[in-house]
């Protein structure tokens, strides 16, 4: 294996992520109003609007695909508590594409393991007709009410959840490089086969918090995948159709997983 690290390309995958029910990604309640939510989502603090933080994104996928992939080890601390820490064997293709902790940088075996997976903050799309919407409680968002009941006492116990509202979409942008190493194990391959995979799963499971509530169930719409080599870069070209293309092929057109 080359000792030489060179960026060989740039691979974007770009989709819309469609709201099938609220979700959830909680923001900072400091100068919450009176009358609005317990619990409220992250906005922009310049335009106000909901957005999808990437890293709620990749968080979510990296967790879906080290339990599909049995990764996942549980330790247990000095003070008898069970932990279970990501996986960080530099060996695992997963972490070579999401990257290691700080604290491994000193590995020798990670000399070739930047992180190669960056997922971009979404913004909201369809401002004009959450904005419009008749039943929302507050701008482009709703106000669902959940209750704890206490099981001995009976006492209701209401909280304010601040939902993004079903219907609500956002663009996605995931952007993964490729560098001469990977080319040469040919750990390009599984990287898109991970993603693939994650993707997937990330439908069939759920996005931000209160998910065993019903809450962020999601799906991606219009994916397309393009690439920009490092000769593309050099020539200023712009991005062309990438044959990764292919991994993805599962998706349809609009977006919606091919049924079989």
């Amino acid at each position: 294996m080359s000792h030489v690290l060179k960026l060989e390309k740039k691979i974007f995958i770009r989709a819309e992520l469609e709201l099938l029910t609220g979700m959830h990604v909680g923001g900072s309640s400091i100068g919450l109003a009176i009358g609005g939510a317990d619990k409220v989502v992250v906005r922009n603090p310049l335009t106000n609007l909901p957005y999808l933080p990437g890293s709620s994104i990749k968080g979510k996928m990296r967790s879906l695909l080290e339990k599909a992939n049995a990764l996942v080890k549980p330790q247990q601390g000095a003070d008898g508590k069970w932990k279970a820490p990501i996986c960080t064997d530099p060996k695992q293709p997963l972490v070579q594409l999401f990257g290691a902790p700080a604290e491994s940088a000193g590995n020798a075996e990670l000399w070739y393991a930047p992180t190669r997976l960056a997922v971009r903050d979404g913004n909201l799309l369809n401002e004009a007709e959450l904005a419009n919407a008749e039943a929302t409680d507050m701008y482009c968002t709703e106000v669902k009410t959940e209750v704890n009941i206490d099981r001995l006492t009976s006492a209701a116990n209401p909280r304010n959840f601040e939902r993004v509202p079903a219907g609500a979409r956002f663009g996605l942008e995931i952007t993964v490089d490729i560098y001469n190493v990977d080319l040469e194990q040919q750990f390009d391959q599984k990287y898109f086969e991970l993603l693939t995979m994650g993707l997937h799963l990330l439908q069939d499971d759920y996005l931000g918090g209160q998910g065993s509530r019903g809450y962020g169930q999601v799906r991606f719409v219009n994916l397309r995948v393009e690439q920009k080599t490092a000769d593309d870069y050099r020539s200023a070209s712009l991005p062309q159709p990438s044959p990764y293309e292919n991994y993805f092929k599962n998706f349809t057109a609009t977006g919606a997983v091919a049924e079989g």
